[in-house]
């Protein structure tokens, strides 16, 4: 399910970094948990690496319908893995707005690229971030 197939013989440290994310992704999934927490699961990773994990993650959504609550400062990937995007305010967190994603399903990033609505939601969400109406 996460493309490790060939590699249960390795050592972590002969894993790549997107390697041991997907092992962290499948120790988690055994559990067969109702709710996938990742905080920033992608962030140390490189672009290619990052646009290959989230592509697996939209697929592991779309045959195990799991709830994943995924936090990342990347609007981009918030905007294109996500049914709903909660923007959250300066310390102290709070919820700032709550983003409907109504984007179509299975997701392709060079389709949504370009889509206007995508870049919409992007800079829109941009603009909720920046407004400067945070005191914090």
């Amino acid at each position: 399910m996460v493309g490790l197939k060939g590699y249960d013989k390795f050592y972590p440290k002969e894993l790549s970094g997107g390697m041991k994310q997907r092992v962290a992704i499948a120790r988690t999934l055994a559990y067969d948990p109702a709710v996938l927490l990742m905080d920033e699961p992608f962030g140390a990773l490189d672009a290619h690496t990052r646009t290959r994990l989230q592509n697996d993650l939209l697929d592991i959504w779309d045959t195990q319908r799991k709830t994943v609550l995924f936090v990342t400062h990347s609007v981009e990937e918030a905007v294109y893995l996500s049914d709903k995007v909660i923007v959250m305010s300066r310390s102290p967190g709070s919820i700032k707005e709550i983003v409907d994603i109504d984007l179509p399903r299975p997701r392709k990033r060079a389709d949504l690229l370009l889509d206007a609505r995508f870049q919409k939601y992007i800079v829109d969400i941009e603009k909720m971030i920046d407004d400067g109406q945070d005191a914090h």
